[in-house]
């Protein structure tokens, strides 16, 4: 995130103005003291014209890069909502992520659209996927895929964690 506002030649204050956040907190999510919260990165992503994970966005020329427990950022949903993990890079062409989803936890509260595809690995357990209207059950090992123009949303119904691995492309902005 740092780069991007060097580059769009902008101090933590008037990012802040921008975004409607405190400098302090963009200070910080900088720093990596603090993760930002979902609203969070959609609000710098808007400021910036890029999508979120271009604001993880590593050096170009790294070309191999590998992603370790306990060194990955964490996006944090909506109240009530599941926390994703990110796995991948976040290079601005497809994102990774990983989520346990508690009982009655949510991906979001309502459905939403947003121009690329999804695909949904279950891991253990059964997630309840919202898309268009309809429910589907996709089971431990079962994958779903489908483009997330389609208002969409998942839910983990049952009263055992739901573990998922999940990628977007391109991600959202």
């Amino acid at each position: 995130m740092n780069e991007l506002r060097l580059a769009k030649n902008m101090s933590l204050r008037s990012l802040a103005q921008e975004t409607g956040l405190s400098a302090t907190l963009l200070s910080q999510v900088e720093r990596g003291v603090t993760e930002p919260s979902l609203t969070t990165l959609r609000k710098l992503s808007a400021v910036f014209g890029e999508s979120v994970s271009a604001l993880f966005a590593t050096k170009a020329d790294d070309a191999i890069w590998i992603s370790r427990p306990g060194e990955r950022t964490t996006i944090i949903g909506p109240r009530g909502g599941v926390s994703y993990e990110r796995v991948s890079r976040g290079n601005g062409q497809m994102e990774v992520l990983r989520a346990v989803f508690q009982p009655g936890q949510f991906s979001t509260e309502l459905p939403i659209r947003h121009p690329s595809m999804e695909c949904v690995y279950v891991i253990r357990g059964a997630l309840t996927a919202e898309i268009g209207g309809q429910q589907q059950i996709i089971q431990a090992g079962e994958c779903l895929s489908f483009d997330a123009n389609i208002a969409h949303r998942y839910v983990n119904g049952g009263d055992k964690d739901v573990e998922i691995i999940m990628s977007v492309t391109p991600p959202v902005p």
